[in-house]
This record gives structure tokens, sequence and C-alpha cells, in this order.
């Protein structure tokens, strides 16, 4: 399986461990204000992006060490694109990771804040 396939795979993996907490699916792969957001779903009354991390060995670390300082600013600016142009700038937002590593699905929410850069 090429790197597509298995980012596509750890996504629909990561959205269906989501939906089974109970959150509502809204769009996948957004592309907007220079950045990507895997995914966004709505938890309740929060909107929330999240960026999926997929590891296959523990010799690259966790994936939440891969969402850096570049990566929060460029996922949070892609957000606010997202908001502006679904005239949603007052909806409750938040931003979660979700890992998948060595087959485990973790979920960290409110993972980061909004930090535009």
């Amino acid at each position: 399986m090429n790197r597509r396939a298995q980012g596509a795979a750890g996504e629909a993996r990561a959205l269906q461990y989501l939906q089974d907490k109970g959150m509502e699916p809204v769009a996948r792969n957004v592309r907007c204000g220079g950045g990507e957001i895997d995914l966004i779903v709505r938890d309740g009354r929060y909107l929330v992006f999240v960026e999926v991390k997929q590891r296959t060995g523990g010799r690259m670390g966790q994936g939440r060490e891969a969402v850096d300082a570049k990566k929060r600013a460029r996922i949070s600016r892609a957000a606010l694109a997202y908001l502006g142009a679904q005239g949603s700038l007052d909806v409750p937002v938040r931003f979660d990771v979700v890992e998948i590593q060595q087959g485990e699905v973790r979920h960290l929410p409110a993972a980061f804040e909004f930090t535009p850069g």
C-alpha cells in the first residue's frame, strides 16, 4: 500500500473512531487558506478540526510530535479560511489530533489552540 492509500485508510479509521464516539462527519481533506484539514467533525456545539497522524513503527515517535508549531499554524489558517467561507466565524471550534500507531487509535481532544502563526 502506498503512502496516499495508507493516509486515506488512516483517516477512514480515525473518522470511524470519532463517529463511534458520537461525532458527526462534516468534511474530509479540506484544502483552503494554504493548508489542508484531514477531518472536520461536529461534537455537540463544537466544530472540530482533526489532524490524523499514522505511524507504522515506533522509530518515528508519536504522531502528535509531528504536529509542530508550523503545522499548527497551517491548520489554524486553513480552519479560519474554512470558517470564513462557510460564514461560520462565530462557531466554537476545537483542534484535535488522532494518532494511529501500530494499530492503536488514540484521540487527543483540544490537542492545541488556534495559532495562526
